[in-house]
């Protein structure tokens, strides 16, 4: 049998967002997305996450840069987890808007790259995020803002 693409279905009920990403951080499961990327989510506070990745010459774009689609998938897993940090039971979010800023170009032998994601405010509809990219040196490469839009989802029921 092959695992679930989402994660999230395989968890315990009743668990608000910092519990899955810990419940998640536990197994050492990642989502698909990670695995393909090389991306991974490394810790989880509430309000607060560190992903790290690892960028390598498949993410190259022709000028020999990493590509800024990839840049921009590693900071919108830092601010969508931090969002996700903070979320009540029941409750999914969606992006709803990226800005990206990059400061400097990553190349691939620019090694790990970490990006950390904070929660900046949440309300009943929204969530805003921002995150920093920065390389081992501690430079930052590039930062990003999000709102996240928050969606209830339906308890599930209880069999009898």
């Amino acid at each position: 049998m092959t695992a679930s693409p989402n994660l999230l279905s395989e968890l315990p009920p009743g668990l608000d967002g910092l519990g899955q990403l810990r419940a998640m951080l536990a197994t050492g499961r990642q989502p698909s997305i990670h695995k393909l990327l090389n991306i991974a989510l490394i810790s989880a506070e509430s309000g607060f996450v560190t992903v790290l990745a690892s960028p390598g010459e498949e993410n190259l774009n022709p000028a020999g840069t990493v590509h800024g689609g990839y840049i921009a998938t590693v900071l919108d897993t830092a601010c969508g987890c931090a969002g996700h940090s903070a979320l009540p039971v029941h409750t999914a979010y969606t992006t709803l808007e990226l800005k990206i800023s990059y400061h400097r170009p990553v190349t691939a032998q620019s090694g790990k790259i970490r990006a950390e994601g904070r929660l900046l405010s949440i309300g009943k509809r929204a969530a805003f995020t921002e995150a920093k990219l920065t390389d081992a040196a501690g430079k930052l490469l590039a930062s990003a803002t999000s709102t996240l839009i928050l969606t209830p989802l339906a308890a599930p029921e209880n069999p009898r």
